[in-house]
């Protein structure tokens, strides 16, 4: 090439940026943060209401970032498997997941707080704890481990089953069942039940071939599983249940750093409003679940208080105390859990008549 051609060519390259919009020269390629959960896929307005709430916040942060940040979901573990999320988000080697933390209870014994039998009792109470001295500790715990929390989530707890119904504690006695966490197990195995730890999205095939006379999980995992399927009986979470899941949207601590503090603001926002969706949806599920079983066939029962507070007089006698007894933490935390008092839902609020304003005649 000539030097007179390649002096052309060097000039019309220099030449170009300024031909060009200046918000295209400027514009920095969005920053991916992909969100992975265990759950089924579907879309921002059908589907499970947790991979709903992941993809609403995906449009919410992409619209309010102009494009900085741009979210992912891949649903189902198609990312990588279920319990490989919570060292992955903690490593940095994944930005979020919804992710049941009392999943990493082996690898951070606090966290087993999170699906802790008789310890929540109603979404109040569950509402309660993020602004609770045992949320508070919880938050840093998973702080330390590189986590943050963007949206608290909590979720009723049911039992499907395909052998009798599992109501009363003395009805476990003799079943194979998936309590969904080491201290479930332990209330369980005081019952005479014993018991197959497996991640959710794994209950289906066990129940199908036996392994499984039982489950409990999350009123939205008895549907999106289509456990019904499997299943004759239906213990639902509807009104009372004596165990609560916590589901909460996480984030990686290192990503989230790494962030411009506008965007750290603006995930936290987002995510705090994503909160009131995932309540209605949750209990929207605790209903709907008993219709989906109930048009399969199976015959499905809903708990009593005195029915609840015998699940929690084992727990207390069992986990409670095993927990307490892992670390300091964890003493505190459930020390702590025990003094969080249901918030009182804003529709039973007395409403206080506002003073009218203006000058005095």
């Amino acid at each position: 090439m000539s030097i007179s051609k390649r002096s052309f060519l060097v000039g019309l390259l220099a030449a170009l940026p300024l031909a060009m919009p200046v918000h295209e020269v400027l514009a920095a390629p969005a920053q991916e943060l992909k969100i992975s959960h265990q759950f089924p896929g579907g879309t921002i307005a059908v589907g499970d209401f947790r991979d709903r709430l992941c993809r609403k916040f995906a449009v919410e942060v992409e619209k309010r970032t102009n494009g900085a940040l741009k979210g992912t979901v891949y649903p189902g573990s198609s990312l990588m498997k279920t319990n490989a999320q919570f060292s992955a988000v903690s490593k940095g080697a994944l930005e979020m997941s919804l992710f049941p933390v009392s999943y990493a209870g082996g690898e951070v014994p606090e966290l087993n707080i999170a699906l802790m039998p008789g310890v929540v009792t109603s979404y109040e109470q569950g509402l309660a704890w993020k602004n609770s001295e045992a949320g508070k500790l919880l938050s840093d715990v998973l702080y330390e481990k590189g986590i943050v929390i963007v949206s608290w989530v909590w979720q009723a707890g049911g039992v499907a089953s395909r052998v009798k119904p599992i109501v009363e504690p003395e009805d476990a006695k003799g079943l194979k069942v998936r309590g969904g966490s080491r201290e479930m197990d332990m209330v369980l195995k005081a019952t005479g039940a014993s018991v197959l730890s497996l991640p959710s999205n794994e209950i289906y095939q066990a129940v199908q071939t036996g392994a499984l006379d039982a489950a409990m999980t999350s009123s939205t995992s008895l549907i999106s599983f289509r456990l019904e399927e499997v299943a004759k009986h239906l213990t639902t979470g509807r009104g009372k249940a004596y165990w609560f899941m916590f589901e909460p949207l996480i984030m990686s601590r290192l990503v989230f750093e790494k962030l411009p503090k506008d965007q750290q603001a603006t995930i936290m926002a987002i995510g705090a409003e994503m909160e009131k969706f995932g309540l209605e949806a949750a209990k929207a599920d605790d209903q709907a679940v008993a219709k989906v079983y109930q048009k399969a066939g199976a015959k499905v029962y809903d708990l009593t208080d005195a029915t609840v507070k015998k699940w929690q007089a084992i727990a207390r006698d069992t986990a409670w105390k095993d927990y307490a007894k892992k670390n300091a933490r964890c003493a505190q935390l459930i020390q702590l859990a025990e003094k969080v008092v249901p918030e009182t839902p804003a529709e039973a609020r007395p409403k206080v008549k506002a003073e009218k304003k203006g000058k005095k005649r």
